[in-house]
């Protein structure tokens, strides 16, 4: 699974954040996401120790992939430039596959009417 690069986002601090994505096949068909779970987290830089995770939910039916943050999460962000990723993980009979489908950039606003 080809890894894709995302570096249009922005976040609103101290608002809702959601973003949904799709996952394709190499044949343009939606990719079979049955069975996995996602992590997803937000980094200043992509080594920092400080992260937040987005909440990841899984639609198995349309092959998308939706991130989330609430208001108290995206509240915490450094402003400016981010870093971001999503992983998929899905374990069938003992066997665990993980995949990176996307990476990138967030740009983190200050919100001037909180």
């Amino acid at each position: 699974m080809a890894v894709a690069e995302v570096n249009s986002l922005t976040i609103d601090k101290g608002v809702d954040f959601e973003a949904t994505f799709s996952i394709f096949s190499p044949d343009d068909s939606y990719y079979s996401l049955n069975g996995f779970i996602g992590t997803s987290k937000i980094r200043k830089y992509p080594n920092s120790p400080t992260s937040h995770p987005f909440k990841v939910e899984i639609t198995v039916s349309t092959g998308e992939v939706k991130i989330s943050m609430a208001s108290t999460v995206t509240s915490q962000l450094s402003t400016g430039r981010n870093y971001f990723d999503v992983i998929l993980n899905r374990t069938i009979h003992g066997n665990s596959s993980t995949f990176k489908v996307l990476q990138g950039t967030i740009i983190v606003s200050d919100t001037a009417s909180l």
